[in-house]
């Protein structure tokens, strides 16, 4: 899992990136609280051949990477 809470961009992305790049995981989950996030995620999730869903939870958000 990826704790993106609290961190403006880039930074989220650059995270989600790394953990990508590292591991190629089949499935990724990440807590995001900023709406800019998620989206910047789902764009660079779906560039690299991630499917993405989202589910609101309060103030945050948990995106589901899945290959």
């Amino acid at each position: 899992m990826v704790d993106t809470r609290g961190l403006s961009c880039p930074i989220p992305v650059v995270m989600v990136q790394q953990a990508i790049k590292k591991d190629a995981p089949a499935k990724l989950e990440v807590l995001a609280d900023a709406k800019v996030a998620v989206e910047n995620i789902t764009r660079l999730a779906t560039t690299n051949g991630y499917q993405v869903s989202v589910v609101e939870d309060g103030l945050d958000f948990k995106l589901t990477l899945t290959k």
